[in-house]
């Protein structure tokens, strides 16, 4: 076999695959996550939580759904530690912690764990919500929070024991 073509690395200024599209739908979530609230959507119908935000119950298919505030706290449901990533801004992150954490409330959330221990993380690891804002080149980009185009975004991280 031959030898396994590497990625260049992308230039700065090019496109960024981690940003969401904030529109008029999820920006209460966007703007909650600046303020350092985690909003998740009940089912007024069949009164399941659920995340990632939709605008119907992905249970009962009920449009009745309402923002509510989460408590932040989450346990860890499975993990996996990447070392490479060709996706800007996500190489110059490597390595990092994927998560799957259950939130308190019920549903499940892709997020990133952050300030793992050395012990390294464990299924059922108690988390406590944390946020990311813009770092001074994303800021740069795209300005700030929500308003500026690079969202601050809910991530994880252990509670100590």
């Amino acid at each position: 076999m031959g030898a396994v073509p590497v990625s260049p690395t992308p230039s700065a200024g090019g496109p960024r695959f981690d940003l969401p599209e904030i529109d008029a739908f999820t920006r209460p979530y966007w703007d909650a996550a600046a303020e350092g609230r985690l909003l998740i959507r009940r089912c007024g119908g069949c009164g399941r939580a659920h995340h990632y935000p939709r605008e119907f119950c992905p249970f009962c298919w009920s449009e009745n759904v309402v923002w509510e505030a989460a408590s932040g706290t989450a346990s860890l449901y499975t993990w996996s530690v990447v070392h490479r990533n060709d996706l800007p801004p996500f190489g110059a992150r490597v390595p990092y912690t994927a998560a799957v954490v259950d939130l308190a409330e019920g549903p499940r959330m892709m997020t990133e764990l952050i300030e793992v221990p050395e012990s390294g993380p464990r299924v059922g690891m108690r988390l406590r919500v944390a946020f990311r804002a813009p770092g001074a080149a994303e800021a740069a980009e795209g300005g700030e929070g929500a308003e500026g185009g690079v969202p601050v975004v809910p991530v994880f991280r252990p509670v100590p024991a």
